[in-house]
């Protein structure tokens, strides 16, 4: 397959995401079209004695959308790199298209370069939840801040479609975002969608708080963008600070240097139980780091497309050509247009 990927988008481009297009055409043998300004792209390039090996196309585009653009940019540069890797998808030229630009403005490029799938009327960002014991999606995660009950449907119709391709997860079970586990509880919108979604056909659980996230209740939850992206980035945030602060605390001070030469002998007493559970460990480690979650799915739009966090690095760039090359094998856009028509004939009966 051959996956586009935008050169130019991040806040480190392009050398970073060239650097992970160059580990993944190592890995998995598919085609990197890498599009952006191709004076700069070849010249990282260069870095790499085997580039001229690998299975990587440099296409040209004279514009770049920067970090802080959206929408009207999106308009107005025609020959942006995302506007130019869009079309290679939309003329089959390529599989999928990732970039870790800004999401607005990969999205607004999606739908002017994409279009909708039939029947979706918003688009949604999903994002894997990485505080949950077991596989989940949240959907939307920034696409959408205010919402209608008919979106919060589709967004559990599409996060579905995912689970059961990307999870194996037959029947996942689905919640939704509120502030009680009561029906009558939340925003209108919120009380709206809980009877649509119980007559939807979906595994449909009722509402979530927010306790409930990383209690693994539910394999898609489902909200508007506005409070997934907070959910999200603070869930992040939060990993991130008890990382520091566990460091902080065990690194700084006479008394814990002290506390950790004196634990030393009995770390080597427990190097075998240690070696045995460093496979557990090193799985929490990779669920636990955003980089390795490999981007997020732009669902609803007429191809696969994964958007990467702004501040990614060649381990984030990487996950995430990895996370659109695995959409494009399981089929996601099919398994998503057969879900919807699945779901809305169940509705409508």
């Amino acid at each position: 397959m051959k996956i586009v990927v935008d050169a130019m988008g991040g806040d480190h481009a392009p050398q970073v995401v060239v650097e992970g297009a160059v580990q993944a055409a190592r890995t998995s043998g598919n085609t990197i079209v890498l599009v952006g300004l191709e004076d700069q792209v070849r010249r990282e390039l260069t870095r790499y004695r085997d580039a001229d090996r690998l299975p990587i196309e440099v296409i040209h585009a004279s514009e770049v959308i920067q970090m802080d653009e959206h929408t009207a940019a999106v308009r107005t540069k025609k020959d942006s790199s995302l506007a130019v890797g869009m079309r290679l998808v939309k003329e089959g030229k390529a599989d999928a298209f990732a970039s870790a630009g800004n999401s607005g403005a990969v999205m607004a490029a999606a739908l002017f370069g994409l279009g909708r799938i039939r029947g979706v009327e918003r688009p949604a960002i999903g994002s894997i939840y990485p505080a949950s014991p077991a596989p989940c999606l949240i959907v939307d995660i920034g696409a959408n801040t205010d919402c209608k009950p008919e979106y919060l449907v589709q967004f559990a119709i599409m996060g579905v479609a995912y689970a059961e391709r990307m999870f194996g997860i037959s029947n996942p079970t689905v919640g939704i975002v509120s502030n009680g586990e009561e029906a009558d509880k939340g925003s209108m919108a919120i009380r709206e969608a809980y009877p649509l979604l119980q007559a939807s056909g979906l595994n449909f659980i009722g509402n979530l708080e927010g306790k409930d996230l990383g209690r693994g209740l539910a394999t898609v939850v489902v909200t508007d963008g506005l409070t997934g992206n907070v959910i999200v980035k603070l869930t992040e945030g939060i990993i991130s600070f008890v990382g520091r602060t566990l460091k902080s605390d065990f690194s700084e001070g006479v008394r814990n240097k002290i506390g950790l030469i004196l634990l030393v002998p009995s770390l080597v007493l427990a190097l075998p139980g240690l070696l045995m559970l460093s496979p557990s460990l090193r799985a929490l480690q990779a669920r636990m780091d955003w980089r390795e979650i490999g981007g997020a799915p732009l669902l609803g739009v007429n191809g696969v497309v994964v958007i990467g966090h702004g501040r990614s690095d060649a381990k984030a760039i990487y996950y995430m050509i990895r996370k659109a090359e695995a959409s494009v094998e399981q089929e996601l856009i099919p398994a998503i247009e057969a879900g919807l028509e699945r779901y809305e004939l169940a509705e409508d009966v």
